[in-house]
């Protein structure tokens, strides 16, 4: 393993944000994954994970203790069954079982991060879902000592959410084991309605899997959505906030908000979230609210792309890009009484 002190952890995110770590260890074996998570339980020393860095925002401070890179490799194809290291690139990944002529996940294509994190946050774009396709997890059981492995439903997916990160310092991804569908070539039928008008079908069909592959990149790309060195829009960490779901009394009671504040023909988005709930979107809270494609005048501002994308412009510190996103949620509850939920994972900071 590689062992650094005083280790800066900004270049090991998207957003380029964040103070040093007291220890950085680099592992490229699970085993050497374990090892160092026993060490740092057994010493009782502060331990903070980290894949691809698409879903940190690090305190200016930075991390007092041992932060762990995964840097794991594995990409084992039989059949129609995946079995990922934590370690991939994710999206690397996506493009190895397209060129397969494996469906199931390709319109996940220019997701940043690792194959690891991908249960945890249940990535999800485009109408797909990692949880529909991921059989099993294997992560090492902080709390029993033990590697393990879990099924689909012991992951307890739900929208942007699983059992890892409802109980974030009990489990390490380890690795990841997907069932891909083999459609002659073709892809899982198209669920996302912007990307059915962009491949100029109806939801539901299916299209050559390098199709759908690209074209999901391409409205990324639009987005700043796709990792770019030189595009300040693509230093994020992607969606900032999740999509609000809402019981029906508090969707009504949004409707209504909607109507005084921008008329009464004003239509919220509206998509089905299980009996009795409602999902909204985010990014169209953030533009009604006045926080529209570019704004802010500072190191950090929305993307000049998308508007549920916050970025750092290339000299911001952490607590710019928090003092914007706190602006964007005050604003947002202000004009709908909607309270927006940051999906990166805080360390040392909080909104």
């Amino acid at each position: 393993m590689l062992e650094l002190h005083d280790a800066p952890l900004a270049p090991l995110t998207t957003f380029r944000l964040g103070g040093p770590a007291t220890r950085l260890v680099t592992a490229t074996t699970d085993a050497e994954v374990v090892a160092a998570v026993r060490e740092a339980d057994a010493d009782g020393t502060p331990l903070l994970v980290i894949g691809g860095g698409s879903n940190l925002v690090i305190g200016d401070k930075g991390f007092a203790g041992t932060a762990l890179r995964i840097a794991t490799s594995g990409f084992d194809l039989v059949g129609t069954t995946l079995e990922l290291a934590a370690g991939e690139v994710w999206t690397d990944a996506v493009a190895r079982t397209v060129e397969a002529g494996l469906a199931g996940v390709e319109c996940l294509a220019g997701i940043p991060g690792s194959a690891g994190a991908t249960p945890i946050q249940n990535v999800g774009a485009y109408g797909q879902e990692v949880s529909a396709t991921i059989t099993e997890v294997i992560a090492y059981d902080r709390r029993a000592g033990e590697t393990v492995t879990l099924g689909n439903e012991e992951c307890a997916f739900s929208y942007r959410h699983s059992r890892f990160k409802a109980d974030p310092e009990r489990y390490v991804v380890l690795r990841v084991r997907f069932a891909l569908e083999d459609a002659d070539g073709l892809s899982a039928p198209v669920k996302y309605a912007e990307t059915a008008r962009a491949l100029g079908v109806e939801p539901g069909d299916r299209v050559p899997l390098t199709q759908a592959r690209e074209t999901v990149l391409k409205l990324r790309a639009g987005k700043g959505m796709v990792l770019d060195a030189e595009d300040h829009d693509t230093w994020s960490a992607g969606s900032f906030f999740t999509n609000p779901i809402l019981t029906d009394a508090d969707f009504a009671a949004f409707h209504a908000r909607v109507k005084e504040r921008l008329g009464e023909d004003a239509v919220p988005p509206a998509y089905p979230a299980g009996e009795g709930r409602t999902k909204t979107s985010a990014a169209w809270l953030i533009d009604k609210a006045g926080f529209t494609k570019g704004y802010g005048s500072g190191p950090a501002r929305i993307s000049g792309k998308h508007t549920l994308a916050l970025t750092n412009r290339g000299e911001a510190t952490t607590e710019d890009l928090l003092v914007l996103a706190r602006e964007v949620v005050a604003g947002v509850r202000e004009a709908f009484g909607v309270t927006l939920v940051n999906e990166p994972v805080m360390v040392g900071v909080g909104l």
